[in-house]
């Protein structure tokens, strides 16, 4: 019988901002001898590394961001636009880091114009019927994706801690089905990602509506069963709900220019990490070790 292949896909862009974090706040940047910080671009390889001993996949994905500007802030200017720009210690860290895992042998995936999440989105689309996936996030608009062969382990504490989520823990917990999720989204926005959704319509009271209706749709077809002050909400946000939809919806047609052989584990050479420690990705390379050799 032929073994199902299982496709770990990391969320490059959720590792490398965490990694960040976890060591600017001290001070932390690990400077290479050419001045550049590397503190983001080490725990980010590090966390893959401990990821891949824990999940032991067949084969391995890395999935990124390419450049500030998608589809969405098309849709919406507002869309992000909260956000701070990146600190200049992590600037040249984005490119280090697809380098970095190039290096180590792993496959990045990215697309300009969409997000990290829509390439996440197209590799489970194009492969849940032949393999099993484990997505590593921090991003709970991810749930949407759960089916019968793809879970999500949200990062939670250091490197070997998640909380894992499979399609029955989630049917379970919202009672709706992954899909519906967006819908949910649509009325309670995302105050993270700068959209409002129904200004006045809380994840409570969204997931609610989404239990009895099933979607936006099924809300509207049953506006006059709402209460007044909900139904004027959504009159009031109509156009915003829409748009909120389309922001939350992740896409799954994104190309994925990459056969699944691409993806295939590399066996690692103690040779590739001394490389990678000469280079000045020290904690990496000793990371490593300690875990392959």
């Amino acid at each position: 019988m032929k073994h199902q292949p299982h496709i770990l896909v990391i969320d490059g862009m959720a590792l490398l901002f965490r990694s960040f974090y976890a060591t600017s706040v001290m001070g932390h940047y690990q400077y290479l001898p050419d001045g550049r910080p590397t503190n983001g671009v080490q725990g980010f390889a590090r966390h893959v590394l401990t990821a891949q001993s824990i999940v032991k996949p067949s084969h391995l994905v890395i999935c990124w961001d390419m450049g500030t500007h998608t589809f969405r802030n098309e849709l919406f200017d507002g869309y992000k636009a909260n956000r701070t720009n990146p600190p200049e210690e992590l600037i040249p860290q984005f490119d280090m880091a697809m380098e970095v895992a190039e290096w180590i042998g792993w496959k990045n995936i990215g697309e300009a114009g969409m997000e990290a999440d829509d390439c996440i989105g197209s590799i489970v689309e194009k492969w849940k019927e032949e393999a099993n996936i484990t997505i590593i996030s921090g991003d709970k608009d991810l749930l949407q994706l759960l089916n019968p062969a793809t879970e999500i382990a949200f990062t939670k504490k250091g490197y070997s801690e998640y909380d894992v989520y499979t399609m029955e823990r989630f049917k379970e917990e919202y009672a709706i089905d992954p899909h519906q999720f967006v819908d949910v989204k649509a009325f309670m926005g995302d105050a993270s990602d700068g959209y409002p959704g129904v200004k006045g319509i809380g994840p409570k009271t969204a997931l609610q509506l989404i239990q009895k209706y099933g979607s936006v749709d099924g809300v509207l077809r049953h506006l006059d069963e709402l209460k007044p002050s909900q139904r004027n909400k959504i009159a009031e946000n109509m156009e915003m709900l829409k748009v909120s939809y389309q922001l939350a919806s992740i896409q799954r047609n994104v190309a994925i220019n990459a056969t699944l052989e691409e993806f295939i584990v590399p066996t690692y050479s103690s040779a590739a990490f001394e490389e990678l420690a000469k280079k000045g990705f020290t904690s990496i390379a000793k990371h490593a070790y300690s875990l392959f050799s």
